[in-house]
């Protein structure tokens, strides 16, 4: 079965809570999606409330992925607010649930988020991975490409500090080359 998206829904407190509950399955399976597992609902309310409101209140924008009725994958398009980059969005707490891992969703959950990028005429998306978990592959094989590290950016636990990856996909063909390091 493949997914049904759904762009910018109306986020009821039900929605709500069912995206709560994906995050903290998904942050307790080991998925990177700004907290280290265990952690509890309240503990994702803390990030998840502030980043609904962004999303209700503009200017991010919220893509959900659906096998039948069952909310299975989500991803942020997060404004980076500032004036001079109207052009591009971070995609941020990217995440399928691990009970679907190996079924292509992430892929399709990606694909979509592209589509809706070059619809909303988006120069480029960027997205940040913790480094550790081989999920630059999974980017790199949708045609984004690393562009820079943040050396120990992401502290796990004490004496575990991880690069911060940044990821990124040009969406025309004069912006493929804009953003390489080096």
């Amino acid at each position: 079965m493949s997914l049904r998206f759904v762009l910018d829904p109306e986020l009821t407190a039900e929605l709500r809570e069912r995206i709560v509950a994906l995050w903290v399955d998904v942050t307790n399976a080991g998925g990177a999606v700004g907290f280290v597992a265990p952690v509890t609902a309240d503990e994702v309310r803390t990030i998840a409330d502030p980043t609904l409101a962004g999303i209700a209140d503009g200017p991010d924008r919220l893509l959900l992925g659906y096998d039948g009725d069952r909310l299975v994958a989500m991803a942020i398009f997060t404004d980076p607010r500032f004036h001079l980059k109207p052009h591009l969005r971070v995609l941020t707490r990217v995440m399928v649930h691990p009970d679907t891992q190996g079924r292509g969703f992430g892929e399709a959950l990606m694909r979509e988020a592209e589509r809706v990028a070059r619809r909303l005429g988006l120069a480029a998306l960027h997205v940040t991975v913790r480094d550790g978990l081989g999920l630059n592959r999974f980017y790199r094989r949708l045609g984004y490409r690393e562009v820079g590290r943040w050396p120990a950016a992401i502290r796990v636990a004490p004496g575990d500090d991880r690069d911060e990856i940044l990821m990124w996909l040009g969406l025309t063909t004069d912006r493929q080359d804009h953003g390489t390091s080096g």
